[in-house]
């Protein structure tokens, strides 16, 4: 339900934001760098201003990491084994060393995708009325 005295609020679409933060990128606009470091979310974005301190990322990004690369080193890990029979000193150090690439690489982009959902959402912070 609306009220007669509440104004409607600029939609924010999910879907630009959410791959805005994916590369890495401010949800407002795409064109700033949404990091400062390898983790560190900028206090407000170098292009368009919107500030982006109110993200609440916390273990969001972290859980996906782990979930996302378990998942495709279980299926890799099952599908080398079953097909090739490498030894298993070879296969641990080749998957840990693929378990390290792939966590030091979704981690920032996962990040990225959280704070674009809780921009396009409106949550903790973002675009509330003042």
């Amino acid at each position: 339900m609306t009220h007669a005295n509440s104004a409607p609020e600029e939609d924010r679409p999910t879907k630009p934001a959410l791959m805005r933060g994916l590369r890495r990128r401010c949800p407002n606009c795409g064109e700033g760098m949404l990091f400062d470091g390898y983790l560190k979310v900028k206090d407000t974005c170098p292009v368009c201003h919107e500030e982006l301190h109110h993200h609440r990322a916390d273990d969001g990004p972290a859980y996906l990491t782990i979930l996302l690369v378990a998942h495709i080193l279980g299926f890799v890990m099952h599908i080398v084994w079953v097909h090739l029979r490498p030894d298993p000193f070879v296969m641990a150090t080749v998957l840990t060393i693929l378990c390290v690439a792939l966590c030091l690489y979704l981690l920032p982009r996962l990040k990225g995708m959280i704070v674009g959902i809780q921009w396009a959402r409106r949550m903790h912070g973002f675009g509330g009325t003042s």
